[in-house]
């Protein structure tokens, strides 16, 4: 969870001024983390900070800031005496009026920390958590430091190749494609396989022969192979074996996998690197609309990231 620079200046570019609101902090329970964010203007409004009465009134007063009222404003809410909400918890919002000045401020910024009381000197703390943000390469959390709201730039740092613009290909990128953290590359064999509209997030990549892009993904890229020919998913579990990757899911039955596995050993692959591909993918129980197939694949593909994550801050 960081700030979203990417979003806002697209959301300033197509509307003018708009307002963040950032959870700044947190108090026992709460429909949102720390850094959760939402983007709101005159007549719309993008993200999430959980929903319900803390969100309604949240954009209702974002509004106010836009039509006129203060550039920045801190509240404090307690979400059950002041809202009714059943969570027993209370935060604090962090809303900031943007334009295309304020955006331009923060460019090149991989965490952004401001004042958020008064115009105050940065604290010691601040400061150190910057240094090891640009010395050691340290990401700091989202959190509010002695009167600073502190937050690093959101970066896409999880590579994903969807490989095929099928119906599922398609419900995949909507479901993935509003996450923050995954850089999605999208390959077909032709232009006029993928939808008119594309989510800016994503790279699409056309090729005549997507079995010789492999070289060109990264050596931690997650995968997802669901064309529309089983020679080419073949052809791209070959390659990706001989390639490296984090993972890979092949869509397909369990008949399926098991002609490609051995298929795939005819190749000279050994049964411990086959095992590596995931197949068959998504969870049956929810059925095979391409929908269903995507929330599955995605909650697999998230599941794993998630244990891969916790296992590098670990080994840290």
């Amino acid at each position: 969870m960081g700030f979203d620079l990417d979003t806002l200046r697209a959301a300033v570019a197509q509307h003018g001024r708009v307002v963040r609101v950032v959870i700044a902090d947190v108090r026992g329970s709460s429909p949102r983390e720390v850094g959760a964010a939402m983007l709101v203007w005159p007549n719309g409004q993008s993200g999430t900070i959980g929903g319900g009465a803390l969100e309604y009134q949240a954009a209702q007063a974002a509004r106010a800031m836009v039509a006129g009222g203060p550039a920045m404003r801190l509240s404090r809410h307690a979400l059950g005496p002041d809202l009714g909400q059943c969570c027993g918890g209370s935060v604090q919002l962090l809303a900031e009026v943007h334009d295309a000045a304020s955006v331009a401020d923060l460019e090149g910024l991989e965490v952004i920390a401001r004042p958020v009381l008064a115009e105050a000197r940065m604290p010691l703390a601040v400061q150190r958590i910057r240094t090891q943000a640009r010395g050691q390469g340290r990401c700091p959390a989202p959190q509010l430091v002695e009167g600073w709201m502190v937050e690093p730039v959101t970066r896409a740092s999880i590579p994903l190749w969807i490989w095929g613009a099928g119906h599922v290909g398609r419900a995949l990128v909507d479901v993935m494609a509003p996450l923050p953290d995954l850089a999605i590359t999208w390959i077909d064999t032709g232009p006029a396989r993928f939808p008119a509209h594309v989510p800016d997030s994503v790279t699409v990549l056309p090729a005549t022969d997507p079995a010789r892009v492999v070289r060109h993904a990264p050596h931690d890229a997650h995968h997802l192979i669901l064309t529309y020919s089983h020679a080419l998913d073949l052809a791209l579990c070959h390659g990706l074996l001989g390639h490296g990757f984090a993972s890979v899911g092949l869509i397909g039955s369990a008949t399926k996998w098991a002609r490609f596995k051995s298929r795939l050993a005819a190749l000279d692959h050994a049964p411990a690197q086959i095992a590596r591909i995931r197949c068959p993918i998504g969870l049956p129980a929810l059925g095979k609309h391409p929908q269903a197939i995507a929330i599955g694949v995605a909650s697999g593909l998230l599941s794993d990231i998630m244990v891969r994550s916790a296992q590098k801050e670990r080994s840290a």
